[in-house]
């Protein structure tokens, strides 16, 4: 587990909220200079804390407004390399959670319109040594934008 501290926390929660924000703007409001905080999110991105910014995308603006999670089921003995290639090399497939129990994998699918997303299943069902499907479309979604670090991070695991 990484070191980290108070300041490490605050300016994680600070890019969270916005990871444009400037190492000026961060370093006003932890109290630091802006070449101590370019040191420690440096250190942050060095040891693997913050992996990569991005950009949230409104992907019903696009066009691609129809998301879903299709559970995959496979045979016992289905190397897990297999399912997560079976589900990566389809393009609407945003992710893929590989899962302990039935089923066996959890996929996050992100589609046009209810035909395309009978494509995308019909495809996955086609691949692979896939047994069955079952898929829940999303009506509607929240993200947690401040994550669990700023208090669970700080508490010992449970043993």
């Amino acid at each position: 587990m990484a070191e980290i501290d108070d300041i490490d926390h605050g300016l994680l929660r600070l890019l969270r909220e916005d990871g444009r924000r400037t190492f000026s703007e961060m370093a006003a409001e932890i109290g630091l200079s802006v070449a101590a905080v370019k040191r420690r999110v440096d250190r942050l991105r060095e040891i693997g804390v913050i992996t990569g910014f991005t950009v949230r995308i409104d992907y019903a603006k696009l066009g691609w407004g129809i998301e879903a999670f299709t559970e995959l089921r496979y045979p016992g003995t289905t190397p897990v390399a297999k399912i997560v290639r079976t589900a990566t090399d389809v393009p609407e497939v945003q992710e893929v959670f590989t899962i302990a129990g039935d089923p066996d994998a959890l996929i996050h699918v992100r589609v046009r319109d209810l035909g395309h997303l009978q494509q995308v299943i019909d495809r996955l069902r086609r691949a692979g040594d896939v047994t069955g499907t079952k898929t829940l479309l999303v009506l509607g979604s929240w993200t947690r934008d401040v994550g669990p670090v700023d208090d669970l991070s700080r508490r010992p695991p449970a043993r």
